[in-house]
């Protein structure tokens, strides 16, 4: 029984080494995804079983200058992973229409495989939007969306970064840094108080932008399937079915939101 086990282990390393970037394999955490897959384990129990526990006959903490920090460091490292998303292809020579994954040791591809890196890094530290709803005991905002963009998106970018780190993909990412600019903004201003509350009357606003987030990322994504440059075609389709999952959970949750609170008012 051991031996077959060994024999399945040795054969799932040998596919995944035959297939993924050799360029990334000595990274932090890109040997294996089990390290990944632990922390979003971890995450999970913290937001959904022992943090509630914890806070259950505590009062919510405030967390207000931490928020602030946290906010602005997330608006920083946005902007930074924007500009190189910028400057590793998407302001130079890249297509849009259908770009390839660089595999070369060419500094500009180094450089975008690089970005994708610190990108899936950046979904690591997303977790702790989730703890501070926890420990603020903001519940509702613990939702099924909430949850399922902060578990697969670790992931996810994992598995761009081992097999796909540069080309056709890393649109999303580029589109994802500029909504994430503006949200953690949006963030950043709602911790700072109550006296503040006057400016985020764009908080609606922001919700769309995250629907054409992901209008953008289904059409670009198709794309693949019309023009044919090396792009895995398997990869854009799931582009394809994320964007629609996630564009149908951010409409559902704009309905929610939104729609209802101006029934409510007409009723009023």
């Amino acid at each position: 029984m051991a031996g077959i086990v060994r024999m399945a282990i040795d054969r799932y390393v040998n596919l995944v080494d035959s297939i993924s970037d050799p360029r990334v394999n000595d990274w932090p955490l890109m040997d294996s995804p089990i390290p990944t897959l632990a922390m979003v384990t971890v995450y999970l129990y913290f937001v959904v079983i022992l943090g509630p526990r914890l806070m259950a006959n505590r009062k919510p903490l405030q967390l207000r200058s931490t928020l602030i920090v946290y906010n602005a460091a997330q608006v920083i490292f946005s902007l930074i992973m924007l500009w190189e998303h910028l400057m590793s292809g998407w302001l130079l020579d890249y297509s849009y229409k259908c770009q390839p994954v660089d595999y070369s040791h060419n500094p500009t591809a180094l450089r975008m495989a690089n970005l994708c890196w610190w990108y899936y890094i950046s979904k690591l530290t997303e977790f702790l939007d989730t703890v501070f709803f926890v420990l603020r005991k903001k519940d509702n905002q613990v939702s099924i969306l909430h949850l399922y963009h902060h578990t697969l998106t670790p992931i996810e970018t994992w598995i761009c970064v081992k097999f796909l780190a540069g080309g056709h993909g890393t649109f999303s990412n580029l589109i994802n840094n500029i909504v994430h600019v503006i949200m953690y903004f949006y963030y950043m201003v709602s911790a700072m108080g109550p006296q503040y509350q006057k400016f985020l009357w764009w908080k609606k606003y922001l919700t769309t932008l995250q629907l054409l987030q992901f209008g953008l990322v289904f059409i670009h994504s198709a794309q693949v399937l019309i023009f044919d440059c090396g792009y895995p075609k398997v990869v854009a389709a799931l582009l394809l079915v994320h964007s629609v999952i996630f564009f149908a959970l951010f409409f559902d949750f704009y309905q929610q939101a939104y729609k209802k609170s101006q029934k409510l008012k007409k009723l009023e």
